[in-house]
């Protein structure tokens, strides 16, 4: 755990010193109270002659409450910093290993990053701090209780081994429980995210009412996950609430007998049947918070899983990104897998720099897939994307873009998907604070400028989430304008024309040209024939299974 929340380090070892204090006062308040009752009990001393003692028994008990405060705001600290940590170092894993793994794993990690981790905040909170009590005052307690009465501290140790025993056979089901508890609710959360993607499709169809019982059975099945898991907590606290009230009362009665007896002083036997129950104490905390901190931790497996699943990944490269003004990007045999089959297929080509290419091929050939390699958001399974310089061509291997720093290999490129990435706020909030100048011109080029012109605001009209407020082609338009303003030297575009009517995209089509002369590189996903006939090269993408793949 410290290994991946090491802001919580400082908080834990500060949890530590104030368990050790604890500890201390503990033994001093049982000592204290006996220092106190057993000379009056006896006759030897009266009230008078104990004030100093109840005093001192006043401070422990203030000192005490102050340090079980403490604790607690440290314990806090140490959740709010453990929890935030690990949530940021899954987000960092999941963006490491890209967006194929986020495509096959977004539900499972969503639920991790919400209820699972902050499910995490009880192992710190409270089942940490017991844990350092068991540590601390468990054995402080029977060191006293053995330099005070061997037959009492006997017996406690004859029971003690019993109760890790009993938690160590319940903690089994717990741990399954938990592991059936958060299974269930990455299956809930994926069945849900579905259904609110789909949810304006299922009501075009008048089809929203029909995944109901699917989700009240997965919601049922939640819910015997998470009773299962109570039903052991439960059992579990019953043993050990059976085990530490039977070692008490063993203590007490055995004690009683010899105080009748005379076999033991009033000091002693007071001091023993006092400390007796803080030696169980911290055991039976443990336990039962351990059952409420079991769904965290089982989260925490998780996250650990996803993290060190991304630092088994290949470290990016170092090297600086040549110019892309003058650097062929040679697409070496790149193909990716995907179940059981490649899309794309070994698919090997040149991109030129300031030309436009286009990728062609069927729906599900990979075209976007090749794009997601050209990004640096994938690696290929085979092959490889090489940048080579124009000038020394033909004598220059180039360099590997496995190779080179993505960050500096990003900054000159602008990406145009499908679906524009637009968050809430004006349409100028949406342009990545290029200059007004710039965007005006680019507005003119792509007929973005016509869209403006039917708002109330112009620049300054509010969209909501997702481009809210704006068409479909309207945010494909917003899109390239904010490409074609950025002056990236290579602009990819994944169809910018699929959701147009004729004449936008004879307006799209005239902007990429416009790119072109202004020498930058640009990749076309392209269906249609105007954007075919428009591309200065086509590389064919295609799929295919194994056997075909290495024909």
């Amino acid at each position: 755990m410290l290994r991946y929340a090491r802001s919580a380090r400082g908080p834990i070892a500060l949890t530590a010193l104030l368990g050790t204090i604890t500890a201390l006062l503990v033994l001093a308040q049982a000592l204290l109270i006996s220092a106190a009752l057993s000379p009056v009990v006896s006759g030897s001393a009266t009230l008078r002659d104990v004030l100093p003692i109840i005093g001192g028994i006043a401070a422990v008990f203030v000192c005490r409450a102050l340090v079980v405060a403490a604790r607690e705001a440290v314990s806090t600290r140490a959740a709010a910093a453990a929890v935030s940590e690990l949530r940021g170092r899954v987000v960092d894993a999941s963006i490491a290993l890209g967006p194929r793994w986020r495509a096959t794993n977004g539900a499972e990690t969503t639920t991790l990053l919400s209820t699972g981790l902050e499910d995490l905040r009880p192992y710190f909170v409270s089942f940490l701090p017991q844990l350092v009590l068991v540590c601390t005052v468990t054995p402080a307690a029977l060191g006293v209780i053995l330099l005070l009465d061997f037959w009492s501290a006997l017996i406690a140790l004859l029971v003690i081994p019993l109760i890790p025993i009993f938690m160590i056979l319940i903690g089994r089901f717990t741990q399954a429980a938990s592991e059936d508890k958060l299974a269930s609710m990455k299956r809930l959360t994926a069945q849900l995210l579905d259904l609110m993607s789909g949810l304006p499709t299922l009501r075009a169809l008048g089809r929203e009412k029909a995944p109901r019982t699917h989700l009240r059975a997965l919601g049922a099945a939640n819910t015997k996950a998470t009773m299962a898991t109570l039903r052991v907590a439960f059992l579990s606290g019953g043993v050990l609430e059976f085990l530490t009230t039977l070692s008490v009362a063993l203590v007490a009665v055995e004690v009683g007998m010899r105080l009748v007896f005379g076999n033991i002083s009033l000091f002693h036997g007071l001091a023993v049947i006092m400390l007796a129950p803080e030696v169980f104490e911290p055991l039976r905390q443990v336990g039962a918070q351990f059952h409420a901190s079991a769904n965290g931790v089982t989260a925490s497996r998780a996250a650990f899983d996803i993290i060190e699943e991304a630092e088994s990944v290949d470290s990016p490269g170092a090297a600086t990104c040549p110019d892309l003004s003058s650097t062929q990007i040679v697409l070496d045999g790149v193909g990716v897998r995907a179940r059981g089959a490649w899309a794309p297929a070994p698919t090997s080509g040149i991109i030129a720099p300031g030309i436009v290419t286009a990728l062609s091929g069927p729906s599900g050939a990979g075209k976007s897939t090749i794009v997601a390699c050209l990004l640096a958001d994938m690696t290929p399974d085979a092959g490889r994307i090489i940048l080579r310089q124009t000038a020394s061509a033909s004598n220059d291997e180039g360099i590997a873009l496995s190779d080179i720093d993505p960050t500096s290999w990003r900054d000159q490129i602008s990406w145009v998907p499908q679906s524009p990435t637009l968050v809430p706020g004006t349409i100028l909030d949406n342009m990545g604070g290029l200059p007004l100048e710039d965007l005006e011109t680019a507005a003119a080029a792509t007929g973005f400028d016509t869209v403006l012109a039917t708002t109330p605001d112009g620049w300054k009209t509010t969209i909501g989430t997702g481009g809210v407020g704006l068409s479909v082609g309207q945010r494909q338009r917003l899109a390239l304008t904010r490409a074609l303003a950025a002056h990236s030297q290579l602009v990819i575009l994944d169809e910018p024309t699929a959701h147009l009517d004729a004449l936008s995209e004879e307006t799209v089509v005239r902007a990429i040209d416009d790119m072109r002369r202004e020498g930058r590189t640009v990749i076309v996903i392209a269906h249609r024939a105007a954007m075919m006939e428009a591309a200065d090269s086509v590389i064919a993408v295609r799929s295919a299974a194994d056997e075909e793949a290495h024909a």
